[in-house]
């Protein structure tokens, strides 16, 4: 029951937010007794579910630009695949420190532009700037791939900033891409690299199906206002836990 209801929270906020499934599910798998590698497999391979329960609501409720998904979603797998295999290696500290300094900054640029994402202003979808963007989703598809959570929000902020969505839309477009696919291709790649504790993924599977579904109900029920503060409030917290996980381990 405590497996299926870390899913569930871990998935309904990240589907509200736009990511950031780790700030609960990494963890509580760690808090359960998993030690720190196979805690960042069984997250890797468990959140797929999060993938699946947003999509399921999202794919009935929102139209998505096909072309563009498939251009950022081509864009940043390369950088996943090798960013999942040197997560199993390489040590987190520094990383996670200047990781949560990000998230606190892209809360805080958020929270500062009142009207940031309320509106959708398309823009750099076409030659230089849809170039450039390829490039940004490339980096972003390597750090989802290295860090076992909050990398997603990289993505949705990537969508409001250069591309002009707006929160719904950046939303929905994240939970696709890295939600879904991203996930998908991220836990079978770990999965192949090392051991996964099998039992463990049904009840996580199951919480994140269903939180997803919830978190994405929400979010086109209340629209951007709400998904903005979702955002901040998600954004600013996975920063303060990665600064306070990078720190205690100097």
């Amino acid at each position: 029951m405590l497996l299926l209801l870390t899913g569930f929270v871990a998935s309904f906020f990240s589907a509200l937010a736009g990511g950031g499934a780790g700030l609960v599910q990494f963890p509580a798998l760690i808090a359960l007794g998993l030690p720190f590698t196979t805690a960042i497999v069984t997250h890797k391979v468990a959140v797929v579910a999060l993938g699946v329960g947003s999509s399921a609501k999202l794919l009935r409720s929102h139209r998505f630009d096909w072309r563009f998904i498939a251009l950022m979603l081509v864009a940043g797998v390369p950088g996943l695949v090798i960013g999942n295999l040197l997560a199993l290696q390489i040590p987190a500290g520094p990383g996670k420190i200047l990781f949560g300094l990000s998230n606190v900054a892209m809360a805080v640029y958020s929270m500062r532009r009142p009207a940031f994402g309320l509106t959708a202003q398309p823009r750099h979808r076409e030659g230089r700037g849809l170039a450039i963007g390829l490039a940004l989703m490339a980096f972003v598809g390597f750090l989802c791939g290295v860090f076992p959570s909050g990398p997603g929000l990289f993505a949705t902020l990537l969508f409001l900033r250069w591309f002009g969505f707006d929160y719904q839309g950046a939303v929905a477009a994240t939970m696709l891409m890295v939600g879904l696919v991203w996930n998908s291709i991220a836990g079978v790649t770990v999965a192949m690299a090392a051991p996964v504790p099998w039992d463990w993924i049904p009840a996580l599977a199951v919480g994140g199906i269903l939180g997803g579904y919830a978190g994405s109900s929400l979010a086109m029920l209340k629209g951007n206002a709400f998904i903005k503060r979702a955002f901040e409030t998600v954004t600013l917290l996975m920063g303060a836990w990665l600064l306070f996980q990078g720190l205690e381990s100097f």
